[in-house]
């Protein structure tokens, strides 16, 4: 696809959800953007975050014809990142990079200076990306209906580890225990980096639960034995895996994801012109190619499937971290 076709294509498709918003037209909005533009990565730079922003980053300074930097502001499990832009100016030149951690940390910590839902406003979709259950190539654990055994037959006997206290593989790792009616020990380690996978390998932990980015290529490379993904169906990055929901815990669904968010009460042709450029730039094969090494499948939505994946996150994790009584000072 030619640049001109590419900005043709979002002409009309910004001119599309503008007129779907039913909203008056906005000076501000009509020269939108005519300057650098923020986008908040609430992780260190290096990780899957980072990169994830830096991709779309790159793909919107082309379309919009301004700069989209990406700004890393990690800690406190992304609170840093994502208050800072909750506060900032909702004129557009600021978005924030968000994760599950916008509906899980509403749980995790006793208060927050922001909301995720009243002060951000969801733009789009990016990716999602599966969790994956793995077990070192010594163990005698070869399937999930094997774990599942054992574990029901040595409760509380069987570890598993993950990024640390509150990530998704975390609770991917309550809620298995929860429907398969077992006892995990968990074992946190600080992020998704060398520890965790290197302790599962060498037997130091029983198994692991951890994203695609980080244990795709260690299972594929027959350092650790993938025995199942955390989706309902099948991943198209890695569908060699079952899922856990075909193999003895019907219904079990978990994925991560990446997604773009502005301060609330942007103005809605601003929206609108970043969701056209964001759905644009998912469709370019050279995009989806920059992704493909996360391990993510890229995945666009309108605003209001965002604000529908986010309120249906809250609903699944709440009740989770309560009944398993997790806090960010666990």
């Amino acid at each position: 696809m030619t640049k001109a076709m590419t900005r043709r294509r979002l002409i009309k498709l910004t001119a599309a959800f503008a007129a779907s918003s039913a909203v008056p037209h906005n000076v501000q909005a009509q020269a939108y953007p005519n300057r650098i533009i923020r986008l908040i990565a609430p992780f260190p730079a290096g990780g899957g975050t980072d990169s994830a922003a830096r991709i779309i980053a790159a793909g919107l300074s082309e379309l919009l014809g301004q700069q989209v930097v990406v700004d890393n502001r990690p800690g406190a499990g992304s609170n840093i990142g994502a208050e800072a832009a909750a506060r900032a100016a909702p004129d557009g030149y600021t978005l924030l990079l968000g994760a599950p951690t916008l509906a899980i940390n509403r749980f995790l910590y006793a208060s927050l200076n922001y909301d995720s839902v009243a002060d951000l406003a969801p733009v789009s979709l990016l990716c999602r990306f599966p969790n994956i259950l793995a077990v070192p190539v010594s163990s005698p654990l070869t399937s999930v209906r094997s774990f599942i055994d054992y574990a029901r037959a040595n409760p509380g006997k069987l570890t598993y580890s993950s990024p640390g206290i509150g990530t998704t593989p975390h609770l991917s790792g309550e809620l298995f225990k929860r429907m398969a009616g077992i006892e995990l020990v968990h074992v946190p380690y600080r992020g998704a980096g060398a520890g965790a996978i290197t302790d599962t390998i060498a037997g130091r932990v029983d198994s692991a639960i951890n994203t695609t980015g980080s244990l795709l290529q260690t299972v594929r490379s027959g350092q650790l034995r993938g025995l199942a993904v955390t989706t309902l169906k099948r991943f198209p990055t890695a569908p060699e895996l079952p899922t856990i929901a075909e193999s003895g815990v019907p219904g079990f669904d978990v994925s991560s994801w990446y997604a773009l968010f502005v301060p609330a009460k942007t103005p809605p042709e601003i929206i609108a012109r970043l969701n056209a450029a964001t759905v644009t730039a998912l469709s370019d094969p050279a995009v989806k190619a920059r992704f493909e090494p996360l391990g993510v499948v890229v995945e666009s939505s309108t605003p209001q499937g965002l604000a529908a994946l986010l309120r249906s996150e809250i609903d699944k994790w709440g009740p989770i971290i309560k009944a398993a009584g997790i806090s960010a000072s666990n």
